[in-house]
């Protein structure tokens, strides 16, 4: 049954995105690509209800009232990894729009990916790292200054259930260029949705917004620290199952290949 409903879910997505990446990639010819956004968030809203009304899956958010309040108040999200279902529910919970850093690659996936590319992101070259930067906090300060908070996933990768990856500073030293203060967000996603996994289960995805933390006047592997252990903490606490009782996280290392 898990496995005809994943199916399901999977063909409920390859249907709905291809007529609406056509209707983004026409409209984006004469509106602006904050109604582009908006219009790529309703096919994600798609696809998250499709998840659980087919799937199953749940969310159970708490923190709300920690995000920043005004039209352009900035905020540097960094977020806690599991699978590709926080991808999806981000933009359809926060009031602002998202502008995810993501790898240049994924501009090239067929329908997704060319809608993402008339959306104003920041898509970098991972092999160039040092003008990758340059152009998060170019791209970065822009977006913050219009009102578009900027979303990073801190360990760079999805992560197994119980598990923790290192905790890349990047999200951090945008957040002390431009001043803008850091949202932790924890999120149980892979007690639903494993990391690379084509089954899913029915069941609750937790995500815990945590308050905002100053990044003026701080020093990013300082403040990466931080909020590596509030994430930690939380997840801890939210899934409690998964980490051993008395030992420290497991580290998570990506493979090569």
């Amino acid at each position: 049954m898990l496995l005809i409903r994943s199916l399901l879910h999977l063909l409920w997505m390859a249907v709905t995105v291809i007529p609406w990446a056509l209707m983004v990639l026409l409209c984006s010819l004469f509106v602006s690509s904050t109604t582009v956004y908006w219009q790529c968030a309703g096919w994600l809203r798609l696809a998250v209800s499709g998840g659980r009304v087919i799937l199953g899956i749940r969310n159970r958010v708490t923190g709300m009232e920690n995000l920043p309040t005004g039209q352009t108040s900035p905020a540097v999200l960094l977020v806690k990894h599991q699978s590709t279902w926080e991808t999806f529910c981000m933009p359809t919970l926060m009031p602002h729009p998202l502008a995810y850093v993501f790898k240049k690659e994924l501009l090239y996936v067929p329908f997704f990916g060319w809608a993402m590319g008339r959306m104003d992101m920041i898509h970098i070259d991972r092999g160039l790292r040092t003008q990758a930067f340059n152009k998060v906090v170019e791209q970065g300060r822009r977006l913050l200054g219009q009102g578009v908070w900027v979303i990073m996933f801190p360990e760079g990768t999805r992560i197994p259930r119980g598990h923790k990856g290192v905790y890349k500073n990047g999200g951090t030293r945008l957040a002390v260029e431009t001043g803008a203060p850091v949202i932790p967000i924890a999120v149980t996603s892979a007690t639903c949705w494993p990391r690379k996994a084509f089954i899913k289960r029915p069941g609750v995805v937790n995500i815990s917004i945590g308050r905002p933390i100053s990044s003026v006047g701080r020093e990013p592997d300082e403040l990466m620290r931080e909020v590596e252990n509030w994430i930690e903490t939380e997840m801890r606490r939210l899934d409690p199952d998964a980490y051993p009782p008395n030992g420290p996280t497991p580290v998570f290392s990506k493979t090569p290949g």
